[in-house]
């Protein structure tokens, strides 16, 4: 059978993207050389770090905050195998799900190895030793990232983690060192420090979440240094001994300067991503890379080998599921001669701690850079009626509009539940709105999400609670 369509991988980006296609009419074949769907994401990413993130969290709130609310219950007992468990289960619970979607849009699942023999030829190495080879009209590769490593240092997931082996440690470390104050670090990083770890976080760098809003990451890290993070800012780690009983890192100032031992149970080396291309057979036919090992393409996902693409992690951009997936809508509506669209300045960013951070759009540097004039206006929780009531009182709301036109350029959250609130920042600036847009739109009282019109009262210089 000749396919419309097949893809490589079938994490975020590669199963929405076959979804889509399904729709479409296209007749859909997806390649996953891991037993289970749903990529690093669903499997080893996105939904086991939050399962866990939100286990120890309320393991925290349990501790500290019950009492204040007049809820008595001791002190909480940790059952480390059955918080496990219960991470497991709604992985398993999610990736059931992939699989029930393919079966509703009759997407033909293979199970192997994907290379790329020629253009619209993929030959699949299966578990068992065959190969087949599947003829396609288009081949999506959607194969994803993975962790990036530091020289001379060996991940076993044991003692030395990537996130794969700290979202599965048997016990809780008594010491926890981190490198790398990115995403990844810092959300693991907080789930094992609340879980009763002494968490240490070295980057190389001289702040914390590269990328994101200067402002935020500083008041972030007062924030997590208050939970009981350490950081070593301007710092790197050159190697790691592992013979003895205690991990001993190496660490050195990045600019130089005398090394310092720190030691440590576990060690999570989470200094980022890089594209997964391996045994694709990308060079033998031909397509391009550029020179981090992502693949090129053009604005249309189309590498430069007539009828392969590409999505996600393995190309430019945001290392980001719904970056990925979006990706895959809009590559399956340009295969069925739609219009397909991805904005990618309006993507969110993320980082599900306690409290959460929250992006979209741009930040002052970045506007700074670019000689954009705005206008800021900001609003802080201890001023919202319902963070004050639930004890959800760390962080602010950032707005960044146009000096000229007022139109929201940037939305910044460092508070409870910002993932969700985001959501309303990112629609705003889809239509493109101005801050008074939101500013006169009715918000829900008392919901958090006030403040984020309180920030926009704020750009005119007007807010009502502050």
């Amino acid at each position: 059978m000749a396919f419309d369509l097949v893809i490589i991988g079938s994490g975020p980006g590669g199963y929405v993207c076959a979804i889509r296609a399904a729709q479409l009419g296209m007749a859909v074949a997806v390649v996953e050389k891991e037993p289970t769907l749903g990529g690093t994401c669903l499997n080893v990413g996105c939904i086991p770090s939050k399962a866990l993130l939100h286990a120890s969290e309320l393991f925290t709130q349990a501790g500290h905050d019950f009492g204040r609310m007049g809820i008595k219950i001791g002190t909480p007992q940790l059952d480390l195998a059955a918080m496990m468990k219960f991470k497991d289960d709604g992985v398993d619970g999610n990736v059931k799900g992939v699989g029930f979607l393919f079966k509703k849009n009759r997407i033909e699942g293979h199970r192997g190895s994907a290379r790329i023999a020629a253009p619209g030829r993929v030959e699949v190495a299966q578990p068992d030793g065959k190969t087949s080879t599947l003829a396609c009209k288009h081949i999506v590769i959607a194969t994803g990232s993975d962790v990036a490593r530091l020289p001379g240092i060996a991940i076993d997931e044991q003692r030395i983690v990537s996130s794969t082996g700290a979202l599965a440690l048997a016990k809780v470390p008594k010491r926890l060192l981190v490198v790398g104050a990115g995403v990844i670090g810092l959300e693991l990083g907080s789930v094992w420090r609340r879980l009763g770890s002494a968490v240490t976080v070295v980057e190389f760098l001289d702040r914390i979440l590269p990328g994101m809003d200067l402002e935020v990451a500083q008041q972030f890290q007062r924030i997590l240094q208050k939970q009981g993070l350490t950081f070593r800012l301007g710092a790197k780690v050159t190697a790691i001994d592992t013979s003895g009983a205690a991990l001993a890192a190496t660490v050195e100032p990045a600019a130089g300067g005398g090394a310092q031992t720190i030691e440590a149970d576990v060690a999570l080396i989470a200094i980022g991503r890089v594209a997964y291309t391996e045994g694709l057979g990308l060079d033998a036919v031909g397509v391009e890379r550029d020179g981090r090992g992502r693949i090129v393409t053009d604005g249309h996902f189309r590498t430069n080998v007539a009828g392969i693409h590409a999505i996600g992690d393995v190309i430019a951009g945001p290392m980001l599921a719904h970056k990925a997936e979006d990706e895959g809508v809009a590559v399956a509506e340009m295969l069925a001669g739609q219009a397909g669209h991805v904005n990618y300045e309006v993507i969110p960013n993320v980082v599900y701690t306690s409290p959460e951070v929250a992006s979209v759009g741009k930040s002052e540097d970045d506007l700074a850079r670019d000689g954009v004039a705005c206008v800021v206006g900001k609003f802080p929780f201890t001023a919202n009626g319902r963070a004050k009531v639930n004890l959800q009182t760390d962080g602010f709301v950032k707005i960044l509009a146009d000096a000229r036109t007022d139109r929201v350029l940037g939305v910044h959250i460092l508070g409870p539940d910002a993932g969700n609130m985001i959501a309303e920042a990112a629609i705003a600036m889809e239509f493109g709105a101005s801050a008074e847009d939101i500013a006169r739109t009715c918000h829900a009282h008392p919901t958090l999400s006030e403040a984020v019109k309180e920030a926009a009262l704020a750009v005119a210089k007007r807010a009502i609670h502050m």
